[in-house]
């Protein structure tokens, strides 16, 4: 617990005491995220300036206590987790700046602004923000920033990092400097912009960011392509990036998915299937029309049992509706779902669905793949009871498994979800013993007393991979 002074002080900082969270309630709202793990925080603050937050950081420092900043707690990696204690930084109701300037193709937004609040603002003067995570609608910029967020559209478009200009940050003490600009081209010293999105909060505090916007797309097409084989689903995801087009999404359901939708919410799609794709085209319509005839004929070639090319918005938004179904669908059958994101070059999709399979049938699981195929960004999903203790240790070995298969195959541990507390300890596996200790040099240098976040990315002695809330 912290002790009455800080509470002082920082009620010093953040006048309206509406704002200083300490009631055991409220503690306990904040303490855990949509991973696993929970942790109370001492003090909740909701800071709506950046003045604010650079007297909670220096309130902080005398006394040497964690700050967390959250967004809406959305994080599958328990990045706003407040693992030591300490302070929570809740910037969901800083959302004052939602500013779209289309002479420079830019947006300047709060932190706690919501994703698809940006994208929908932006869509109003014919411009577009890409990024678009499943969460876009609930999940704020801050938090996206500090995880580096991707989505469906990351196959065409790239990830949030991609559209970052420039950010106000404070430090970890207290000081406030910006990074990057208004400009697509910087090259002004180091790149602290892409260094610091991404860094989940552990380099320092994002008080404002400026994000570059693109033209929205004249139109989109939709088609949905069915396999008898998952494996030859992968391979024709490499046919058709090789072939020439570039899909704005390209996702994919296996079997367990397509089933547990139609059980869920029926809409005729055959159950039979091993793979199903779900592949959208943006451009000027004319385009769209050759490129998905284009596909059509890739997928039919390499083996597709069937093709259908959506003809109006309404069958295009039921092709994609089953996709929306899949996580409510496959949690009616366990409580409990482990949603992982191992990503693999595209050339090894089709070795990545072999070895699920494999896993699958090794440890017994319940295990889904959807995901987003196209940029080898799969979503491994495992449903499970966590009340089960022996289903969780066998779970938490076939996640192992799916990691390690994952970087053996060039890959990443993390495509879009982050780092956070859970995949911590398998770090090293991926950057090696020299790769994480330049990490945590870079660490101790913006942050030598290890305030801001502490507990994430970097694995603590003895911390392993569990997946309970203990």
């Amino acid at each position: 617990m912290i002790h009455a002074g800080i509470e002082k002080e920082i009620r010093q900082v953040v006048q309206d005491k509406r704002r200083v969270l300490t009631n055991e309630a409220d503690l306990a709202s904040y303490s855990y995220d949509a991973s696993f793990g929970v942790f109370p925080p001492d003090v909740v603050v909701q800071p709506t300036t950046t003045n604010e937050v650079v007297g909670i950081v220096k309130v902080a420092n005398k006394h040497k206590t964690p700050i967390y900043p959250r967004g809406k707690g959305t994080s599958l990696s328990g990045g706003p987790l407040p693992v030591h204690g300490g302070i929570v930084l809740d910037f969901s109701k800083w959302t004052d700046t939602l500013i779209i300037e289309p002479d420079d193709l830019v947006a300047i937004v709060s932190p706690g602004v919501i994703t698809a609040d940006i994208n929908k603002m932006a869509n109003s003067f014919g411009l577009m923000y890409p990024p678009d995570p499943s969460s876009s609608h609930v999940s704020t910029i801050g938090g996206n920033l500090a995880e580096n967020a991707g989505g469906p559209r990351g196959l065409k478009y790239g990830v949030t990092k991609d559209y970052v200009l420039g950010l106000e940050v404070v430090t970890a003490d207290g000081e406030v400097i910006q990074t990057g600009g208004r400009t697509v081209k910087n090259v002004t010293g180091y790149d602290l912009t892409k260094l610091i999105v991404g860094s989940e909060g552990t380099l320092a505090i994002i008080t404002k960011a400026i994000l570059q916007l693109i033209p929205k797309p004249q139109s989109t097409g939709t088609l949905m392509v069915l396999f008898d084989d998952l494996v030859i689903a992968g391979k024709a995801i490499s046919s058709i990036l090789t072939g020439g087009i570039l899909p704005s999404k390209l996702e994919i359901m296996d079997q367990a998915s397509v089933i547990a939708v139609e059980q869920f919410e029926p809409s005729g799609l055959p159950i039979d299937i091993e793979a199903l794709l779900l592949i959208e085209l943006d451009g000027h319509p004319a385009a769209i029309e050759a490129e998905a005839k284009r596909v059509k004929a890739i997928c039919l070639e390499i083996g597709a049992r069937e093709v259908k090319i959506a003809e109006t918005k309404e069958e295009e938004a039921e092709l994609w509706k089953a996709r929306k179904l899949v996580s409510p669908a496959i949690v009616r059958k366990k409580p409990t779902k482990i949603s992982e994101d191992a990503t693999v070059p595209r050339s090894r999709i089709p070795d990545m669905f072999q070895r699920l399979k494999e896993i699958r049938e090794k440890y017994k699981i319940d295990l889904v793949v959807f995901g987003h195929a196209g940029d080898g960004n799969l979503h491994p999903n495992i449903i499970a009871d966590k009340r089960d203790t022996e289903e969780m240790k066998t779970v938490e070995n076939a996640v192992e498994e799916i990691f390690k298969a994952a970087v053996e195959m060039g890959g990443t541990l993390s495509g879009e979800h982050g780092i956070g507390t859970m995949k911590a300890p398998f770090m090293e596996m991926e950057l090696g013993t020299s790769g994480l200790s330049m990490m945590k040099r870079m660490k101790q240098a913006w942050d030598p007393h290890n305030l801001l976040n502490p507990g994430k990315i970097f694995p603590e002695p003895g911390q392993r991979f569990v997946l309970t809330d203990e």
